[in-house]
C-alpha cells in the first residue's frame, strides 16, 4: 500500500489549515492592536476625540496586524522547512547517526 505522503503533490504552499490559522491570528492581533490603539488615545484625549481615537484606532490595528503578519510568515516558513526535514529523511536521504 502506497504512503499517503507520496501522493502529495510538491509545492511551497503549507497546508489550508495553517493558512486559515495565520489569517485568524492576523485578524486577532490586529483587533487587539485596534482596542490598545484606541485605549490609549481616549486615556489622554479630553474634550471632542473622534478623530484621534480614530487615528489611534487605526494605526494600532496596522502596526499590530503589521506585526503578527511577521510572525505568522516566519511560523509558516519553519513549518515548510521542518515538513521538508521530515520528508527527506523518510525518503533516505536524511543526515545518519554514524555514532
Amino acid at each position: 500500500m502506497a504512503d499517503p505522503q507520496d501522493a502529495r503533490p510538491l509545492s511551497a504552499l503549507p497546508p489550508v489549515g495553517v493558512r486559515v490559522g495565520a489569517f485568524v491570528a492576523i485578524a486577532l492581533g490586529g483587533l487587539a492592536g485596534a482596542l490598545i490603539g484606541s485605549s490609549l488615545i481616549r486615556i489622554q484625549c479630553d474634550g471632542e476625540c473622534g478623530v484621534p481615537i480614530g487615528i489611534g484606532l487605526l494605526v494600532g490595528a496596522l502596526v499590530a496586524a503589521g506585526g503578527m503578519a511577521v510572525v505568522a510568515v516566519l511560523v509558516m516558513r519553519a513549518l515548510g522547512e521542518w515538513r521538508e526535514t521530515t520528508d527527506r529523511e523518510r525518503a533516505g536521504h536524511g543526515p545518519r547517526d554514524d555514532a
